[in-house]
């Protein structure tokens, strides 16, 4: 594993389209539940045990290198939310031009070829990490940091909350994240043998609400 790459996919700045998505934050700060940076963190410890366990999960299978599309049917499976299925294949498709373009493989363009619309973004995440010589837990990392640095950035955006204040919030979170991160890497490696019931199912109804809510709006600042 390199550390350097590692650090590479997991960089905000890494054009994979991020940045125009919240998370569920900007719904969260229209319904008042998120006004500060103790609220952020729950909002963000919340998501990071519920969706953003399911993404390390399906993450990490794919860097394993379960078969994509299976995991691509359990990332459906697992996600309610019209609107929030509409916004993980966006995510997906738009990782996969970075990662074709920063770490070509045969992997990424048979994945392409047959999701050209997009595959659900935690399974291109995973299979980029593999196409990047990373593992599973290098994958479940990013995806479980995505999780609450996303709405982290963009609470700093949507309250002109102290970026500060959204830093100590993702510092202090740290334990937990590694704590998400293998269980997720753990629950990758039982698929092999048990199929993709083996990855985690987590729910959170109000990301689901809110999400489906905030596509209905006229004027938002983030796609979702």
């Amino acid at each position: 594993m390199s550390r350097a790459t590692l650090l590479v996919l997991a960089d905000g700045r890494f054009p994979a389209g991020g940045h125009a998505h919240s998370g569920g934050a900007e719904a969260a700060v229209a319904a008042g539940r998120i006004k500060d940076a103790a609220d952020l963190a729950e909002f963000c410890r919340g998501r990071l045990h519920t969706s953003g366990l399911v993404a390390a999960a399906l993450a990490a299978a794919a860097a394993l290198g379960v078969d994509p599309l299976l995991l691509d049917e359990a990332a459906d499976a697992r996600t309610p939310s019209a609107a929030l299925r509409t916004a993980a294949r966006k995510l997906g498709r738009q990782m996969m031009r970075a990662a074709r373009a920063t770490w070509p493989s045969a992997e990424l363009d048979a994945l392409a070829a047959v999701r050209p619309k997009g595959a659900h973004q935690p399974v291109v995440l995973g299979l980029a990490a593999r196409s990047a010589g990373l593992g599973p837990e290098d994958a479940a990392y990013v995806a479980a940091y995505e999780a609450v640095s996303g709405p982290a950035s963009a609470v700093v955006r949507l309250l002109s909350l102290d970026p500060f204040d959204a830093t100590g919030v993702l510092a202090r979170l740290a334990p937990e994240l590694d704590r998400v991160a293998a269980d997720a890497g753990a629950a990758a490696r039982r698929v092999p043998d048990e199929g993709v019931d083996a990855l985690p199912a987590s729910s959170a109804p109000l990301l689901d609400i809110g999400a489906e809510a905030h596509a209905a709006w006229a004027v938002r600042l983030f796609a979702s």
